[in-house]
């Protein structure tokens, strides 16, 4: 009966880990998504006036 309980101790110790482990993971995800948000955020406020400038002067040329 011992080995048992052990057993099923290891059992839930082991899902518990699996459990911690999705959530870091979906920690870690969150945090590049966010970075990859605001890159992507600066980038384009920074190239936003030049693409708009260089779509005017097509349009005026056309």
């Amino acid at each position: 009966m011992e080995r048992i309980n052990l057993w099923v101790g290891e059992l839930l110790s082991r899902a518990q880990a699996i459990r911690e482990a999705d959530g870091q993971a979906m920690i870690e995800y969150a945090l590049i998504l966010a970075l990859v948000s605001v890159a992507a955020v600066t980038i384009l406020s920074t190239l936003g006036v030049s693409v708009s400038s260089i779509f005017d002067q097509i349009n005026t040329d056309l």
